[in-house]
């Protein structure tokens, strides 16, 4: 099965994520089939904290891809508030 989730980067104490869209079989931060988006957790006031590439992260979901709970509340959270 496919799924999107978070794989980890950066330095000690100072976590980054690619948003990433893998085959589930495979470790956390092994290999992956696309990068889609990052979460910089501890990014400074007024850099981009949060960015994914909707429109891949829906054809990956057409295809029958799952999204993680942490991906599915991150895009939750930073999605465009409607009017």
């Amino acid at each position: 099965m496919v799924v999107i989730r978070l794989s980890r980067g950066g330095a000690k104490k100072r976590p980054f994520y690619n948003v990433v869209v893998a085959d589930s079989r495979r470790t956390a931060s092994g290999k992956f089939i696309e990068r889609v988006g990052f979460w910089d957790v501890k990014a400074p006031e007024g850099r981009e904290m949060f960015r994914i590439a909707t429109d891949r992260v829906t054809h990956w979901t057409g295809k029958g891809a799952k999204l993680s709970p942490t991906v599915a509340r991150l895009i939750k959270q930073h999605a465009p508030k409607a009017s």
